[in-house]
């Protein structure tokens, strides 16, 4: 008959894939199961009132027009699903793909079993399949893992998680217009249970029982696979563990398997006593704590519980004489086990010679150490037993005081275990890779000892008193062919031909009376020895392998594992030398890694790569987890360190008297660090929990606080990172490792991430942490909880910044780059702030403010945007004053008649729409000003730390826009295409190295609007009677309690008409401009000689506007007479 699994067996194959796509499938779901949005747990209160209208669970299906009707009512909510939408549409595909994965697995199985029925495999049916042993394992193995797939996803992903994300899945994408969408078939398999993962959670009525018949399976066929794994061995485990009262273990996988299925007949757990009695008796006589995949453990006590026949038939095994007894014994192995283990492991102990003689002794050692540590793990895990069960409780403590439990023991009997494992397992593949070679030089050895000796009994070689006995010659050279005719391949007839030779060598020796003659005696006895050693090597099988593969298997301890991280921890703290035995155990760990990737592999499925990704990562994330002790002490080391450096160890003068060296010599402070135990990644990991941690904590801001705290807690902060830094050259001279890079790259990287995540309250469509290029699975930069408005620190910093320079409680004199207090005229901050932030957060930090700020113009612009269009070009009222000045003003060139009486009353009707305008135009403006400042000490800092970066890039930028502009002149001129990032890249480095100017950028997009000059232009004239000019300081505010700020003003006005086609600037400055010569016009009719104050401050707006712009004065000069300018000239 055909192999079933030869690729050209049809009805093999197909289960074969079904089976390694169901492992795929609960890989995937463990991978998902952490990535939930936590809002769809909707555990805070705020993401209840935020989404609650719009995450649904299946009551939605009910109504949907009711949900979708609330959400049309209200166009923010509208907008509110939209942003929902972009940000998690991914992530939700990625679920339903999973989900519906788990629908079409059972589908499939349910056609195949229906194919096989039919007789669509020629010759194949359930039960020929069943009698295979390969079809055997892979029919029982496709119901257990649907059975656990169900399982993990009502464990990791809870119901009504499941739910919301169903609902929005089908709301947002486009499953619910197409036809052959199987979404009603997923939602009814899926949905929610009332099942939680929460300790002291109360069981649903009829579960898991009631879930797994969702979709129906053919009864015949799970009762013939219960009935193959009730009665078979079907992986034929038992032969691995000859020892009855290992039985148990043997059959451990098969019994997870069965306790799986059961749930798909429930009748049996609740009345056929006899066959449960039968499985209890067969699989879990000693046991009640197993595990059923890749670690997720099961305490059948709590299982079993509303199962009558199932409960009843487990009793014996929950006896507790019965408990005693098993825990006892236990006990007792360990105590005779752990010598025995640590006597096999002294150096030099295990020989080959010992190993050959023993194979089956070390074997037994093995299987009882793995049995005992297995045993103990299980029934001792904290996770196995929920602590608000009385029962639970007991049994518990039963076993931790009849065991004698001690978790220190017990992980040194695994640790000495694995190494043991380990040991015997290489030296085993090395004596298996050399026995062919071994063997043959042996035989050598021996024909040739034969030949010899019958060269001897020849009477030609002169050995002493030798007799020539041509009998003894003829038989010697026979022995010597018969040695030499032994076949390696056939090892059985070899194995007994040898013994057959050996036992004719002790007779000669005894019959012809050799003894006597001593060197022929060495002779015979050296063949013999060599004869012996060729039925030990021809012993060395690979099976012996295979059984240690079989009893070594440690996947049950996957997540178990973890409850033992603090005493690996503390035990490598105390003595580094572990981390050897500890490799031994990961390496242990790993072979678990064997039992989801078989099937997989066999099938050659294309899965096999992202499961085997998962599973090692999960490994490699907890072997990380468990050095990571070795940079934590580390650090706690250099936190000394710096200590030492900064308050008791002296600076070493440059010139020193040699009768003083010895003071200097500081011989009691030397510290010795191993560079061996210094993971790289580790130091980036401790560094970057330790750095965020302090940076988190070292800027929160009280808003109360008089005078602020962001100058000593900048400098505080500066000082903590400083520390860090000089610790980091410090481990970079004894480490050799780059500590300066290091520390750049993982600093750089803890900036830019909290950057990216404070914009994202900007953004639509957020950058999720799995998104981001800045966070890392393996050194991830740790997320604290937001302390006020802000998500991060660089956030508050921004915020406590803007507050202190708030325009309605500070002036700022831009000749002296200081804000000044309004009311006590007391310096608040100036532009040393920009430099002690530079020395605590760095070039990134400064920058990370400036992205910050540019995100948070653009909010602004885009506020104020709408309130113009929504509140101010919607009053009747006002747009008729606009239309009455345009009326008024027309034609530009002119003079506007009794100029003073239409401006004022122009104002004063439009009065109630400045107080928002101001607070918009003067927030830009502020936060403008921030940028510049921020630009000026980038640029400071890049000139004086690298000068020719600096040059470069400057002649690089000028060299570009001259490129740039030529071309617009002559078209034919090259031009970087669109596909050329040039631009994009050059920009990031201009940006960061403050070579750019904030004001000349475009913030956002806009559209025409309707009087926007006329609008601008009279706010700039009804806030001009609020300032006055003053020779010192320029334009300052006349009232405190009326505040404006000129810097802000000037720069939110231009800012925010830099933003609009430049016509609209150009009828803005004619406003001006006819503004100041009508008023000229009319002092001069009423001969007031003093220019007012009014035309003061719109030439100074002019002057400035040209000023930060770096226009020509050509630009202003065309709105206003030489001569009026010469007059406010002689103001100035």
């Amino acid at each position: 008959m055909v192999d079933f699994l030869a690729d050209n067996n049809l009805c093999g194959q197909a289960i074969l894939r079904i089976v390694s796509r169901g492992n795929a499938i609960i890989a995937e779901l463990l991978r998902l199961s952490d990535f939930i949005p936590p809002v769809f747990r909707m555990k805070d209160k705020s993401d209840q009132q935020k989404y609650g209208d719009i995450i649904c669970d299946f009551s939605y299906f009910k109504g949907p027009e009711y949900y979708d009707g609330k959400l049309e009512a209200k166009p923010e909510l509208q907008d509110l699903d939209e942003e929902f939408r972009e940000n998690n549409i991914e992530i939700l595909s990625r679920f339903y793909l999973a989900f519906e994965s788990v629908h079409k697995y059972i589908v499939d199985l349910n056609r195949y079993l229906d194919d096989l029925h039919e007789g669509v495999y020629i010759q194949q049916t359930l039960e020929t399949v069943l009698l295979n042993e390969d079809g055997k394992q892979l029919l029982c193995e496709a119901l257990y893992l649907y059975g656990v797939m169900l399982l993990v996803i009502d464990q990791k992903i809870e119901g009504e998680v499941r739910e919301r994300m169903l609902v929005s899945y089908y709301r947002y994408s486009a499953a619910r217009s197409s036809a052959d969408s199987n979404l009603d078939d997923i939602c009814k398999l899926l949905r929610s249970t009332g099942y939680s993962a929460q300790p002291g959670a109360k069981r649903p009525a009829n579960y898991p029982e009631s879930y797994f018949q969702r979709v129906p399976i053919s009864g015949t066929f799970i009762s013939m696979v219960i009935g193959r794994l009730r009665s078979d061995d079907i992986y034929n485990q038992v032969s691995a563990y000859p020892l009855p009262e290992h039985r148990s273990t043997a059959l451990a996988n098969q019994a997870a398997m069965l306790y799986v299925c059961l749930f798909f007949s429930p009748s049996i757990l609740h009345t056929q006593q006899a066959k449960m009695r039968e499985i209890v008796d067969k699989y879990f006589p000693d046991n009640w704590v197993i595990s059923i995949y890749m670690g997720i453990t099961v305490n059948l006590v709590e299982a079993w519980e509303p199962y009558k026949a199932a409960k009843t038939a487990l009793n014996y095994t929950l006896d507790s004489a019965n408990i005693k007894e098993q825990a006892a014994r236990y006990a007792a192995s360990m105590e005779s086990l752990r010598p025995q283990v640590q006597q096999l492991l002294k150096e030099g102990f295990l020989r080959e010679e010992l190993i050959l003689d023993n194979i089956p002794k070390l074997l037994n050692c093995l299987r009882d150490c793995n049995v005992a540590i297995r045993w103990l793990m299980l029934h001792s895990a904290e996770s196995a037993y929920d602590l608000n069960n009385k029962r639970l409780r007991q049994i518990k403590d039963q076993v931790l005081n009849d065991s004698k439990y001690n978790p220190r023991i017990l992980f040194q009997l695994l640790l000495d275990t694995a190494q043991f494992e380990f040991k015997l397992k290489e030296m085993f593949k090395q004596m298996l890779t050399e026995k062919q070679i071994k063997w043959e030089s042996y035989k050598k050895e021996g024909s040739e000892r034969m030949t010899e000796l019958a060269e001897v009994f020849s009477g030609v070689k002169p050995l002493t008193r030798v007799e020539k006995n041509e009998n003894l010659q003829a038989w010697f050279r026979e022995i010597s062919k018969q040695i030499e005719s032994l076949n390696y391949e056939d090892s059985t007839a070899a194995g007994r031909k040898t013994v057959q030779l050996i036992q004719a060598l002790v007779e000669v020796q005894e019959f012809h009376q050799l003894e006597s003659n001593l060197q022929v005696c060495q002779f015979l006895a050296d063949t013999r020895k060599f004869l012996h050693q060729m039925i030990r090597t021809i012993n060395i099988k690979e099976e012996v392998l295979i059984t240690m593969q079989i009893v070594g298997d440690l996947s049950y301890a996957w997540q178990i594992i973890d409850s033992f991280t603090s005493i690996m921890q503390e035990s490598i703290r105390v003595n580094p030398s572990m981390v050897t035995k500890l490799r031994a155990t990961f390496l242990k760990l790993a072979s678990a890694l064997d039992l989801p990737l078989l099937r997989i592999n066999q099938a050659n499925s294309a899965d096999l790569l992202s499961v085997s990704q998962l599973y090692s990562g999960e490994l490699v994330a907890y072997v990380r987890k468990v050095l990571q002790i070795i940079p934590e002490s580390m650090f706690t080391s250099l936190a000394k360190i710096i200590k030492l450096q900064i308050h008791d160890i002296m600076e070493v003068p440059t010139r020193l008297d040699k009768d003083k060296l010895k003071d200097y010599s500081q011989l009691a402070a030397r510290y010795e660090v191993d560079p061996k135990q210094l993971l790289e990644d580790g130091i980036r990991k401790e560094l970057v929990k330790r750095v965020a941690y302090a940076l988190h904590k070292g800027l929160i801001f009280s808003p109360k606080a008089k005078p602020s705290e962001l100058m000593p807690k900048l400098k505080d902060m500066a000082a903590t990172m400083d520390g860090f830094y000089r610790s980091f050259e410090y481990i970079q001279d004894y480490v050799s490792i780059y500590g300066l890079k290091i520390w750049q790259e993982e600093v750089s990287r803890i900036i830019n991430y909290n950057v990216e995540q404070e914009c994202n309250s900007f953004l639509r469509t957020k950058i999720q942490d799995w998104q981001s290029v800045h966070q890392s699975t393996h050194i991830p930069i740790p997320k604290f909880p937001p302390v006020d408005e802000s998500a991060t620190f660089i956030g508050r910093l921004c915020r406590e910044i803007l507050r202190i320079t708030d325009p309605k409680v500070t002036c700022y004199i831009d000749q002296l780059n200081t804000w000044y207090d309004l009311k006590s005229h007391q310096e608040v901050t100036n532009n040393r702030l920009f430099s002690e932030i530079q020395n605590t957060l760095g070039t990134f930090g400064l920058n990370g403010l400036d992205r910050l700020l540019c995100f948070m113009i653009v909010r602004e612009l885009q506020n104020f945007l709408t309130m113009l269009q929504k509140t101010i070009l919607k009053d009747k009222a006002v747009v008729d004053v606009f239309k009455t000045v345009l009326a008024a003003v027309n034609p530009v060139q002119g003079i506007v008649a009794n100029a003073s009486k239409v401006y004022a009353s122009s104002v004063s009707k439009t009065q109630k729409i400045w107080g928002p305008y101001l607070e918009s135009i003067m927030k830009v403006g502020q936060m403008q000003i921030l940028r510049q400042q921020i630009a000026n000490e980038l640029n400071y800092s890049c000139k004086f730390d690298s000068k020719h970066l600096a040059a470069a890039l400057e002649n690089l930028n000028k060299s570009l826009l001259a490129d740039i502009e030529a071309h617009y002149q002559d078209p034919t001129l090259p031009y970087p295409k669109e596909d050329n990032t040039l631009l994009y890249d050059i920009t990031a480095y201009l940006e960061a190295a403050g070579i750019h100017n904030p004001l000349n950028k475009i913030y956002i997009t806009t559209k025409r609007l309707p009087y926007f000059p006329i609008i601008n232009f009279l706010f700039v004239v009804a806030h001009l009677p609020k300032l006055q000019y003053n020779k010192n300081q320029g334009m300052t505010c006349r009232k405190a309690t009326d505040p404006v700020d000129w810097p802000p003003l000037v720069l939110g006005m231009l800012t925010l008409l830099k933003q609009f086609h430049s016509r609209y600037t150009q009828q803005f400055l004619s406003l001006i401009g006819q503004f100041i010569r009508s008023i000229m016009e009319q002092c001069t009719s009423q001969k007031i000689p003093d220019m007012p104050s009014d035309v003061v401050g719109a030439l100074m707006f002019l002057e400035d506007y040209v000023k930060y712009t770096k226009l020509s004065s050509k630009v202003v000069e065309a709105h206003v007479p030489s001569f009026i300018y010469d007059e406010f000239r002689t103001i100035l």
